[in-house]
């Protein structure tokens, strides 16, 4: 039996593929009604527009006359000039689209069939929800013809399903102007009443840099955590995870582009245990190691750190995979009847620079707009979800080309974006690293010149919401772990 009902591809080609007007599809979501009433009010009443604005696009209306009309409308308010039904039916003769629109006679019929200009915003609303709709039919059109292509990287069809998903724009899209008064209230209960259900700052672990981020990373802010290779980015990033999920019992959610999970896994044991990560590697350990390797293991196992080791994946992937783990771990603090904030306490993306803007990025991509794309992205997902994110990144050979080579927020490899769209920037400068005797200045410590050479300073370079500063800590390289550098006791040497 051959169905009569439309397929993905027919919905597909039906709607959303073209900008030209195309038939109206059998059963699309569409409010005929509302989509003449706020044309009808903004024509009938100057200002109706402005109250409106952000809220509606052309394409919202599924009527081609009415697309034509909404144009018109953008183009007399571009203008500067008064939204009415003379301006509107010039603009679209001008255009040559006036019969396309329908004419002076279905203009006047608007404003004449109009039920009331008060509830204009309720109308669009109406467009809007119908509008999303029939994107959420496209988009399964669009899905549907991945799978029936059945390309052989299942995973490249899935990142672009999950980008088709997410590129549907939402029924409430427009953020409007919140009165300062209603917010007010916020500002003394933010992150000092644990029953407000504002989340409190996530941690660092380290005191003097959570005094400088004025009690730690906050919700929806964007930290860049940026050094040379091999300075300690990752090892700084694993000691704030478990920091956050030992100390503040928050979970933490860590996309790990260059170490596999096991890797990860290896490290958080040798720095909680003290026990050098190749040790472990060899399985080489005195019996009071074993003791320290077992401790670890027990504390960490409290820890609610989630690892996803997937190589080379695209914002769609790390921005779904959030979400769903974000949700996940509400819903089940809310079935606990936990008065937690619930979800997660930060995500850790390691690093910028392995991550993969597009889902097929053409070989001729400009890598500093896909850099660009890359760190906006993660801003807005941390908006969203309302959770710090540390990111971290590779600097530039030029800060090695300085004397000293302390590193600046020029240095941000590939692009300048990072440094407009971060909240945050945090540099770790590990002078030992360096012929001390060549770029001896004032940031090496009595410490340093006395033969340790575990002093590293972390440099917040950029501080949206403070002061900018530097940080002296303790970096233990045997066993890759970053300490306050007067809190924490001398580490015992580990000898074969």
């Amino acid at each position: 039996m051959v169905s009569s009902d439309p397929t993905y591809e027919d919905l597909a080609d039906e709607h959303g593929r073209s900008d030209r007007a195309r038939p109206i599809g059998r059963g699309l979501p569409q409010d005929q009604a509302a989509e003449e009433s706020v044309l009808g009010a903004m024509l009938a009443e100057p200002g109706v527009y402005e109250r409106l604005a952000g809220m509606l696009e052309p394409d919202d209306f599924m009527d081609p006359r009415h697309r034509a009309i909404f144009a018109a409308v953008l183009a007399v308010f571009d203008r500067y000039e008064v939204i009415d039904q003379i301006t509107v039916a010039a603009e679209l003769s001008a255009q040559g689209r006036l019969q396309e629109a329908g004419g002076q006679a279905y203009l006047n019929q608007l404003i004449y069939e109009l039920p009331a200009t008060v509830g204009a915003e309720h109308y669009a609303r109406l467009v809007q929800r119908a509008a999303t709709y029939r994107d959420m039919i496209r988009a399964a059109g669009e899905i549907g013809q991945l799978a029936y292509e059945a390309d052989p990287n299942v995973g490249e069809s899935l990142t672009r399903a999950v980008e088709l998903l997410y590129g549907i724009r939402g029924a409430d899209r427009r953020q409007d102007f919140r009165l300062l008064q209603d917010l007010l209230g916020d500002v003394l209960s933010d992150g000092s009443d644990a029953q407000s259900g504002v989340q409190a700052p996530t941690r660092t672990g380290f005191q003097d840099l959570d005094a400088l981020l004025n009690e730690g990373m906050h919700a929806s802010d964007l930290i860049v955590l940026a050094a040379r290779p091999s300075v300690g980015k990752s090892a700084l990033a694993l000691t704030i995870a478990r920091n956050a999920a030992l100390g503040q019992n928050l979970a933490v959610a860590i996309f790990s582009l260059e170490m596999s999970a096991e890797q990860v896994a290896s490290r958080l044991v040798s720095a909680e245990s003290g026990v050098e990560h190749a040790r472990l590697r060899v399985g080489r350990h005195t019996e009071e190691q074993e003791n320290r390797i077992s401790r670890a293991i027990g504390l960490l196992s409290r820890a609610e750190i989630h690892i996803d080791d997937t190589a080379g994946q695209s914002l769609a992937e790390i921005r779904a995979k959030s979400r769903n783990l974000h949700t996940r771990l509400q819903e089940q603090a809310h079935r606990r009847g936990s008065d937690q904030h619930g979800g997660l306490g930060l995500i850790i993306v390691d690093h910028i620079q392995l991550v993969h803007g597009w889902s097929r990025a053409p070989a001729d991509t400009n890598r500093v707009n896909e850099i660009s794309l890359i760190s906006r992205t993660l801003k807005e997902i941390a908006r969203e979800l309302q959770i710090p994110i540390l990111a971290l990144s590779q600097l530039s050979r030029a800060v090695e080309r300085r004397h000293p080579p302390v590193p600046q927020l020029s240095d941000l490899r590939e692009s300048g974006s990072i440094e407009q769209d971060a909240d945050v920037v945090v540099f770790i400068y590990r002078e030992d690293m360096y012929d001390l005797d060549e770029y001896q200045d004032d940031l090496v410590t009595d410490a340093s010149r006395g033969g340790q050479h575990e002093v590293a300073q972390l440099l917040v370079a950029k501080h949206r919401h403070g002061a900018v500063g530097r940080v002296d800590v303790r970096f233990v390289p045997t066993v890759a772990r970053f300490e306050d550098f007067y809190a924490q006791p001398e580490p015992e040497a580990d000898e074969f």
